[in-house]
């Protein structure tokens, strides 16, 4: 990748040159992203719900640019982003900072940094529908305590998983109502939600056999607590 003289350490040395590439803002959000499967444009701006149109158009360029992202026409038209082998080769260093932020980052400090959107987003990308019945399901979440963008929904239906922040139409199946911080809580592996519920932070109104298997499709982050169960 060329650098600016202002974008470069101005060092022959392979930190300087990986930091250069990896450590500008949002890139290792985008790649995280992109390691996590997402492909268009769109869903990558879904998992980076703060960073504007034209900057994530920009980082884009410069993945390509660097030789760590390759950009095609998909199938059903749009463009597609997958990572080259140099991208995937990202993917140990992309981890590895996030357990170790789950690790040593106060992480009671950081829930104030919270995100609806993500979170949802990444709820969604990492659900196991295994656990549920083969038919279509609708959870509908929500955050009481928000201003606005209160109400989500995960519709499930067999391996696909689409969230919503309009009503979908259907009826649902499982009625979740918890704090942002709650949910996050369970996500991130510092409670669960068996632990939530007996704590009365935690409501879940529906189809009991969703209820009763929720932890196990709800699953974890990748950069979960490991002492959750």
């Amino acid at each position: 990748m060329d650098m600016t003289a202002s974008g470069s350490y101005g060092q022959f040395c392979p930190v300087a040159m990986a930091a250069e590439v990896f450590c500008t803002r949002w890139t290792p959000l985008i790649l995280r992203e992109l390691l996590c499967g997402s492909r268009h444009f769109n869903d990558l701006k879904r998992g980076v719900p703060r960073i504007s149109p034209t900057l994530l158009s920009k980082r884009l360029k410069e993945l390509q640019l660097a030789g760590l992202l390759d950009c095609t026409e998909g199938a059903t038209g749009g463009t597609e982003y997958s990572l080259t082998p140099a991208g995937e080769d990202l993917r140990g260093l992309v981890m590895g900072l996030g357990f170790w932020g789950a690790r040593w980052v106060d992480t009671q400090k950081s829930l104030k940094n919270l995100d609806p959107s993500l979170l949802m987003w990444d709820m969604r990308r990492h659900l196991n529908p295994t656990p549920m019945p083969p038919r279509r399901y609708t959870i509908q979440f929500r955050y009481p305590e928000l201003p606005n963008r209160r109400d989500w929904w995960l519709v499930v239906e067999r391996q696909d998983v689409d969230l919503c922040q309009a009503d979908p139409g259907f009826e649902v199946d499982l009625y979740v109502e918890t704090s942002l911080k709650s949910m996050t809580s369970i996500w991130m592996g510092m409670a669960t939600v068996q632990s939530e519920m007996t704590a009365g932070r935690f409501q879940a109104d529906g189809d009991k056999e969703i209820v009763r298997s929720m932890q196990a499709w709800l699953g974890l982050s990748p950069f979960a607590h490991k002492q959750a169960s």
